[in-house]
């Protein structure tokens, strides 16, 4: 019998998913645990694994449609009955209905399987003498090894800058993308729509009228709620960071080979805000009627930006780990966000916010509350600029300095904007004046 492929319940109060993107079409070999289909819920997008290996012998439910959990959206033939689905893809786009060709169709199939698996396959047993087949699944994803097989790229090229030297799909996009400088020239041109496609930037143009996906509709319904809800105050504060800058800049190899995971900001200003926290603990307070919650946890949110939308995959219990900790944390929810591995309980419950539209150049940012939160602190871009420098005897100068503008977003109704300066000028000073050990 076929093995059923059913839509997964990805928590508790999940009831239905969307089918945004099949990964295989009927015909197609699959091997258990690969990447089959794309779904999203009101919580998060996520890749769905085949559940066995074999043929994917029937598409039941179309790309865009909203089913609930446990609907049988497709059928695997297992290895035995592989011959039947292999029969019925040749026949779909062959026009000539020739009935005499059951038999001898399973030679032109396999015929039809090699072409377009000629490029990968000389990469795929190139690597064998380097790498075994076990480190190579060891060092990556199956979604980074599809993607390797499909650009015919091999994964011993390609340093991993996941935990202990793991290879995300980050890696291998940036170095598909910087192959047309390669000596390669004629497989260039075949690579770069390739990895457009892989990612799902929509193709409109003006004048086009497309619908929203299921993520921009669930974005735009809860900005607009946070909105109505909260009374949103910002403030700024400009931080002097020439310290941290140095202090990475030092570090940042030794700390990446020691630990397998790269040295980023983002946890000098998470655990700055920690340690304020813990002096004001109304930051990381919520409202619940005509209450007020004070969370015994400190569940930090931090918002990726995607190619495809936003999310925000919650850090708990932030504070209580150490500097390493927030930094494998991060990178680790940063990773799964971007390969679509994250779950529902990754992007609950969070008590704070930090969001950093600087990466992209933003000197700073008014961010919008993410709820039930009282409050989100939004990261600028590092920038060289000149300042005045005090000495310890009160003599000015003019120096170069790396610095930063930070903003604080923060629900009015509940937080005065006294206690949002205090709270922030912790910030800046933990910053300014970091002295803490990061492993």
């Amino acid at each position: 019998m076929p093995t059923d492929i059913i839509m997964p319940q990805m928590g508790e109060s999940i009831v239905e998913g969307t089918i945004t993107k099949w990964l295989k079409k009927p015909g197609d070999k699959v091997q258990r645990d690969e990447p089959l289909f794309e779904i999203s819920t009101d919580k998060v997008d996520a890749e769905i694994p085949a559940p066995a290996s074999g043929v994917l012998q029937e598409i039941k439910i179309t790309e865009g449609t909203t089913v609930g959990v446990n609907t049988v959206v497709g059928t695997i033939a297992v290895d035995g009955e592989a011959a039947a689905p292999a029969k019925a893809a040749p026949a779909a786009p062959a026009p000539p209905p020739k009935e005499e060709k059951p038999v001898p169709e399973k030679k032109p199939e396999i015929k039809e399987e090699k072409k377009p698996a000629a490029a990968p396959t000389p990469v795929v047993a190139a690597p064998a003498p380097q790498e075994s087949a076990e480190d190579e699944e060891a060092r990556s994803s199956p979604l980074v090894r599809k993607i390797a097989r499909e650009h015919g790229v091999s994964l011993s090229q390609i340093s991993g800058t996941g935990l202990g030297g793991r290879i995300t799909k980050q890696d291998i996009m940036a170095f598909i993308e910087r192959a047309p400088s390669a000596p390669a020239a004629p497989p260039a041109p075949a690579q770069q729509p390739a990895a457009a496609t892989s990612r799902p930037t929509p193709a409109s143009y003006p004048g086009d009228l497309v619908p929203m996906t299921n993520m921009r509709k669930i974005i735009a319904q809860r900005m607009i709620e946070s909105r109505r809800t909260s009374a949103h105050v910002h403030c700024m504060y400009e931080v002097d960071f020439t310290r941290i800058v140095t202090l990475r800049a030092k570090h940042k190899n030794a700390f990446e080979q020691r630990h397998g995971v790269r040295l980023t900001f983002m946890p000098f200003f998470v655990r700055s805000a920690l340690i304020a926290v813990q002096q004001w603990p109304i930051i990381n307070a919520s409202i619940e009627g005509e209450n007020i919650r004070y969370h015994r946890q400190i569940n930090v949110g931090i918002a990726v930006a995607l190619d495809w939308g936003l999310i925000v995959p919650v850090l708990k219990n932030a504070g209580d780990l150490n500097f390493l900790g927030l930094q494998r944390g991060i990178t680790d929810l940063g990773e799964r966000a971007r390969t679509k591995k994250l779950k529902p309980e990754d992007v609950e419950g969070s008590t704070f916010t930090v969001t950093n539209p600087g990466q992209f150049g933003a000197v700073f940012g008014l961010p919008i509350i993410n709820q039930p939160n009282a409050a989100i602190m939004g990261v600028g871009g590092i920038t060289k600029q000149p300042l005045v420098v005090t000495d310890k005897e009160g003599n000015d100068s003019i120096a170069i300095r790396s610095v930063v503008h930070l903003t604080l977003g923060y629900d009015h109704r509940l937080i005065d904007g006294a206690v949002a300066d205090q709270f922030m000028a912790l910030v800046k000073k933990n910053l300014e004046t970091w002295s803490e050990e990061i492993g």
